[in-house]
């Protein structure tokens, strides 16, 4: 990123991309001691937000890595399938690897995105889609995008299912520690949308 781009990013959003990167982190795969000691770390205020992130904390003071790895696989992996399937396509069609997932790898070239070599799952699972939110924000494809781009990536690509995602996060019956990874991840979710709402365009 160059010194003039690093100017053009406000700390609002860079606050904005620090938590889709923490939640596309989280859902990438097991948290390990580190990352659960920087939840435990996390305070909240009084907003939905806040609270769900207070709730994050102390969830995770009192969890473990190897607990939360068996439950990242129950939720994600298990045998054959995990509890939830966190991709667009299968959220929208009830299928993997459909058309949302071709429009995303679409409008991904158009935006300079590419998958990681060592990452094999479709590109429009959860966590990818966190990561890339906050590339766009900060600039880490081709400059930092407007407000316009962001929102109608958001309304593509992550409005129509993520709210209902990490609904199903929150209540999935392996969820602990994702219940709250769920709810920091939903009212996330009901923010952003409503900034977009509000935005003109």
């Amino acid at each position: 990123m160059t010194a003039a781009e690093d100017i053009r990013v406000s700390a609002e959003d860079r606050l904005r991309a620090d938590l889709y990167n923490f939640l596309g982190l989280l859902l990438s795969h097991p948290p390990d001691q580190l990352l659960i000691d920087q939840c435990t770390g996390l305070s909240g205020d009084d907003s939905a937000l806040g609270q769900a992130i207070a709730g994050l904390s102390r969830v995770a003071a009192v969890s473990r890595p190897r607990k939360v790895t068996s439950e990242f696989n129950a939720l994600f992996v298990g045998l054959g399938r995990g509890e939830l399937l966190p991709y667009a396509s299968y959220y929208l069609t009830g299928f993997l690897n459909e058309k949302p997932l071709a429009n995303l790898r679409t409008d991904m070239a158009a935006r300079g995105m590419t998958r990681a070599q060592n990452v094999f799952e479709p590109e429009d699972n959860i966590a990818s889609l966190m990561e890339m939110m906050a590339g766009m924000i900060v600039g880490r494809f081709r400059g930092p995008a407007s407000l316009e781009d962001q929102k109608s990536f958001f309304n593509k690509h992550i409005d129509p299912w993520a709210g209902h995602f990490f609904t199903d996060l929150e209540g999935a019956k392996n969820s602990v520690f994702y219940a709250c990874v769920g709810s920091v991840g939903r009212a996330f979710m009901d923010i952003e949308r409503e900034a977009f709402r509000m935005t003109t365009g």
